[in-house]
């Protein structure tokens, strides 16, 4: 499958900047949502990005590499676990796509945006469900957006070691759902969410 098709019809239709969005980080019961925003060129070898969760942990920490290492337009933008929780995953996760558009060095003239919404922006934009697997661009957001996240998760494992972090990355394994069960939330649990909101003191 050509995964560039759709940037290139764009270009072709005279946009000059194409950006894919994505986040990591939904999931978890623990740590932010991550987005990234990424403009591919279209000299790149696009088609060696896929979607990340289709990739192993090695494989995207060398893409992730790769991709930083092209000096290539690269945002990135964090939606807190208070923000999370003041204001929903859906809406955390799409201010945290808006911030990483806000944060590339140049603003795009159209962005692929993965999943069902747009990016709260006045940008021309398209919501591809599945967008990993339909464009390189998003594909690539998508690497630059777990391998952060994972990157925060490793920081936080050596702020509260007791959950171990580092292995589950704050989703909701036996193991996380037994750490918490025995120590409780900490500062970084999402509080709305089920399984941890139930271990709250009311």
């Amino acid at each position: 499958m050509d995964t560039f098709s759709l940037e290139r019809q764009l270009i072709g239709r005279g946009a000059r900047l194409v950006a894919g969005v994505d986040e990591a980080g939904r999931g978890p019961l623990a740590g932010p949502v991550v987005a990234a925003s990424v403009i591919l060129p279209a000299d790149c070898r696009y088609h060696l990005f896929q979607d990340s969760k289709k990739l192993t942990e090695r494989q995207r920490e060398r893409l992730y590499a790769t991709l930083t290492g092209m000096n290539i337009p690269i945002g990135v933008g964090v939606a807190s676990p208070a923000e999370i929780d003041e204001i929903n995953i859906l809406q955390a996760s799409l201010l945290a796509m808006k911030r990483a558009v806000l944060n590339l060095p140049e603003m795009p003239d159209f962005l692929l945006v993965d999943g069902k919404f747009t990016v709260p922006l006045t940008m021309n934009q398209q919501a591809l469900v599945k967008g990993e697997s339909k464009s390189a661009s998003i594909a690539a957001a998508s690497i630059i957006a777990k391998v952060t996240r994972d990157k925060i998760m490793l920081d936080y494992h050596a702020v509260y070691p007791s959950y171990n972090f580092r292995k589950h990355k704050g989703y909701p394994t036996k193991e996380h759902r037994e750490l918490l069960l025995r120590f409780g939330p900490c500062e970084i649990h999402r509080k709305t969410f089920g399984g941890v909101k139930e271990l709250l003191g009311s």
